[in-house]
């Protein structure tokens, strides 16, 4: 077993050392104007086939979630121009340097909170999920003492236990 979880280390970090290496720059203002622009678009367009709207009413349900889509449009136009302008007058604009490395870790703590919420969620226990949380992230930052693994799932279906049968608290 030691072995295998020796072999998967080596392979994690040859992983690692390969995408550590592996940067891209983006203009941050200009990428973020174009993308919340389009957010703002897409959300005006699926309004009307999501939000209700009666006939009779000075103000609908529609009215406040078009003024922030509109303000938001606005503020995206405005960024946008800036940005453009600071381009064609050739002044510097801000660029984000983006390593591949830490984004794949924020994505694999991501992927384990959405399995956590999905289990919990789908087999109707917290504690299923807690427990996979739990693992989860022991595992994500290569802890090899078992006594952390037993030590962290005792505290969890322990906590569990104490709200679910002592405070009788149902999660």
């Amino acid at each position: 077993m030691k072995q295998m979880i020796d072999r998967v280390d080596a392979r994690l970090d040859a992983w690692g050392e390969a995408l550590k290496r592996r940067e891209f720059r983006f203009p941050s203002d200009l990428t973020a104007g174009i993308v919340f622009a389009l957010v703002g678009i897409a959300m005006l367009l699926a309004m009307p086939s999501q939000v209700t709207a009666t006939g009779g009413d000075v103000v609908d349900g529609r009215a406040f979630p078009t003024l922030l889509m509109t303000v938001m449009l606005a503020c995206c136009a405005a960024l946008i121009g800036k940005e453009l302008f600071k381009l064609a007058r050739k002044q510097p604009i801000t660029w984000k340097t983006v390593n591949l490395l830490v984004e794949v870790k924020a994505l694999v703590i991501l992927g384990i909170l959405l399995v956590t919420y999905l289990l919990s969620k789908y087999t109707g226990l917290f504690v299923i999920g807690a427990v996979f949380c739990a693992l989860g992230f022991l595992a994500f930052f290569r802890c090899r003492k078992r006594s952390y693994y037993i030590i962290t799932l005792a505290l969890a279906v322990g906590i569990w236990c104490a709200f679910r049968f002592g405070l009788g608290v149902s999660f």
